[in-house]
């Protein structure tokens, strides 16, 4: 029997609806014209036919009927696919019901043949017809169609057998799939989605550090002069050009003098050497403030108006510390942990130390200091950012991003939150499930072709209903071994991987120039950007091609709605453990042109050798019949090809690491 306060199974049971999360406790989550299948397992006693509806329910509170389809007959899984149109909170619960028609059917197809009890049997269809036509919702085509089915069971001008065959229309069964007779209807409870705008999923990041971006070294006195917002603007018709939708900006904020880091994170800064700009809040103000040598906020509002008008939003980097000297640490001395020698903790990751920076305590002060948070993420907001990176919010309790991705979600829906949470992955998914839209993942660190398969499996199956990769190649603090070594050709590779295995990526400007050279001991650049000036000599960003090439994903990507989605990629067989090859398919039903879509993506691993094998595709995941020969064009090279079960791939580091080949429809 249930236990207290659970509901009782029902007539007939429903169980196992997917996608949810912890019952309901959290939403899943979709954009605007993603495909989201809605199953559940709906079963009886016997051998009745039973069948499924799901029910969803609007943000306007608008109900929508939607039949299921029996997908698997022996595990009795039904499933809808719903497209959903409009943003906002939705709901849905799935109906199991006896479907006492379809068993007529099955029994009528017996019996009738065989002679056995024939009268008995069609007046059983008549009496089931008749209860169809009380549905009062029948339009009068579809009245019509019931009425003519039921004088066909009842003429006896026919042969029984005609007489069945004559009244089991396809119109018949397409009117009592959308108005059954139902039996022993049970629900399961109704469970929360949230439909989102498309840039919740799908996104391709360019970062900046605003202040290289047009500074200068005076070359007599070696002084520096910092970029401002109005020189970073000058590079971003070429970041637009290239493609990208976002350009996102490192911390912008003042930045502390006390215990302020020098080059390479060395603990003593040198005179003009500017810190890093994760060491937020000086006295010219804190996160709310923008760092004078950069500019005013009247000129960061004119930054986003000229990115937006390129078609890029922004990002900002929001790191929840505070340097020594923020305005927070006098104020507000309780958002802070104390040391038994009465100093504040500074931050650490072992084995990194941040002495430049005091990470915040929520403890003593949650609502004062959540409330804070969220005003100063307002400020950015009103000034035109529409996309937050959130530094290390693993590091912070979830019940205070529960609170605020549930306040923002209300007041600022078209706001996505992206979380830079390199963690253990209960941590990583469960920022996930109370909000944030997106997140970066250990793509960096699947070095290998086998790795890799086995992780874009992992990211596009369950998980995909509440956390959406972000795939990074490189960032401003990593630079993984295989990266350091792999020059220009494993770049290329990465970007064509980060750019295809997921709806969002993002590269870390610089990228076009192979900076692939290490800090001795750590898997970061020498001469790290976060704590000096890296101008770039911009005429040269496409000496290794990689500006091209990324122009020519982005390409790819607007074009091919599968590669702007997250699930229905499969990984492929390949006779070289060197190479990985996976496919993105959408099926004309899940697609939202209403057309099939397929991109088929081989890359090799290695950067210094050709290497060369035999592919052998999953010919049902890609929407083909097993014999099936077609052509594809490779968005890369220009190339066309013809394939089928089995084809032949050599891929050469001194041209091309990787295919990406678009099936012709």
């Amino acid at each position: 029997m249930a236990l207290p306060g659970e509901k009782p199974i029902g007539r007939i049971p429903v169980i196992d609806v997917q996608p949810t999360l912890e019952q309901g406790r959290w939403p899943v989550k979709a954009v605007i014209s993603e495909a989201l299948p809605l199953r559940a397992t709906v079963f009886i006693e016997g051998h009745d036919a039973v069948a499924a509806t799901a029910v969803v329910t609007h943000p306007n509170g608008r109900t929508t009927r939607m039949p299921m389809d029996e997908v698997n007959h022996g595990l009795a899984i039904f499933e809808a696919i719903l497209l959903p149109r409009t943003e906002g909170r939705w709901s849905f619960r799935i109906e199991g019901w006896a479907d006492p028609f379809g068993t007529w059917m099955h029994t009528a197809s017996k019996k009738i043949p065989a002679g056995v009890d024939v009268e008995l049997t069609l007046g059983d269809g008549v009496s089931l017809l008749e209860r169809a036509l009380e549905d009062k919702s029948l339009s009068e085509r579809q009245r019509a169609v019931l009425v003519a089915a039921r004088e066909t069971l009842r003429s006896g001008e026919l042969s029984p057998v005609k007489t069945l065959e004559a009244a089991l229309t396809d119109d018949l069964k397409d009117v009592l799939r959308t108005h059954p007779v139902r039996d022993g209807v049970t629900s399961s409870p109704e469970y929360p989605l949230n439909v989102e705008r498309e840039r919740a999923l799908v996104s391709s990041w360019y970062e900046i550090f605003p202040r290289s971006e047009g500074a200068k070294q005076n070359t007599r006195t070696g002084e520096w002069k910092s970029g401002t917002f109005l020189t970073a603007s000058k590079r971003l018709p070429a970041i637009a050009d290239m493609g990208f939708d976002v350009v996102y900006l490192t911390p912008i904020h003042p930045i502390g003098t006390t215990h302020r880091k020098g080059r390479n994170n060395s603990l003593t800064a040198m005179p003009g050497d500017p810190g890093s700009p994760y060491a937020i809040g000086a006295a010219e103000g804190g996160h709310d403030a923008v760092h004078p040598e950069l500019g005013t906020m009247r000129q960061f509002r004119n930054f986003v108006k000229k990115a937006n008008g390129l078609g890029l939003e922004v990002a900002l980097d929001v790191a929840l510390q505070c340097s020594p000297d923020h305005p927070w640490v006098k104020e507000h001395p309780e958002w802070f942990k104390v040391r038994a020698d009465g100093t504040i903790a500074y931050a650490e990751n072992p084995p990194k130390k941040y002495e430049d920076i005091h990470p915040l305590y929520f403890d003593n002060d949650p609502v004062g200091l959540r409330e804070a948070i969220r005003d100063v993420l307002d400020v950015w907001v009103d000034a035109g950012v529409t996309l937050f990176r959130i530094d290390n919010p693993h590091t912070k309790p979830l019940e205070f991003w529960e609170w605020l991705m549930a306040d923002f979600a209300e007041r600022h829906p078209e706001v996505v939150f992206l979380s830079e949470a390199f963690t253990r992955p209960p941590m990583m998914h469960t920022l996930a499930k109370v909000g944030f839209h997106q997140s970066y993942t250990y793509f960096t660190w699947r070095p290998t072709a086998k790795e890799m398969g086995e992780y874009l499996e992992e990211v596009s199956g369950d998980a995909s209903y509440y956390m959406r990769p972000n795939f990074w190649p490189t960032t401003h603090d990593i630079l993984t071994p295989d990266m350091q070594r792999g020059g220009a050709p494993l770049y290329r590779a990465r970007a064509v991987l980060a750019a295809t295995a997921s709806p969002s990526y993002g590269i870390y400007t610089g990228y076009e120039f192979v900076e692939n050279v290490p800090r001795p001991g750590v898997e970061e650049q020498i001469d790290n950007e976060k704590y000096e000036y890296k101008p770039r000599d911009w005429s040269r960003a496409d000496e290794h091609g990689i500006a091209s090439l990324l122009t020519t994903l982005n390409s790819a990507r607007k074009s091919h709605p599968a590669l702007r989605r997250l699930r229905g990629l499969t990984v492929h067989k390949t006779s070289n453990d060197q190479i990985l090859c996976f496919s993105r398919h959408l099926s004309a039903e899940e697609s939202p042109t209403g057309r099939a879509d397929t991109v088929i993506v081989a890359v090799s691993f290695d950067p210094h050798h050709v290497q060369d094998g035999i592919v052998t595709l999953d010919m049902e995941a890609i929407g083909q019949d097993a014999d099936a020969r077609f052509l594809v064009d490779d968005v890369l090279t220009g190339a066309a090809f013809t394939w089928g079960r089995d084809f032949y791939v050599r891929l050469d580091p001194a041209g091309t690491m990787s295919h990406v080949a678009a099936v012709r429809r």
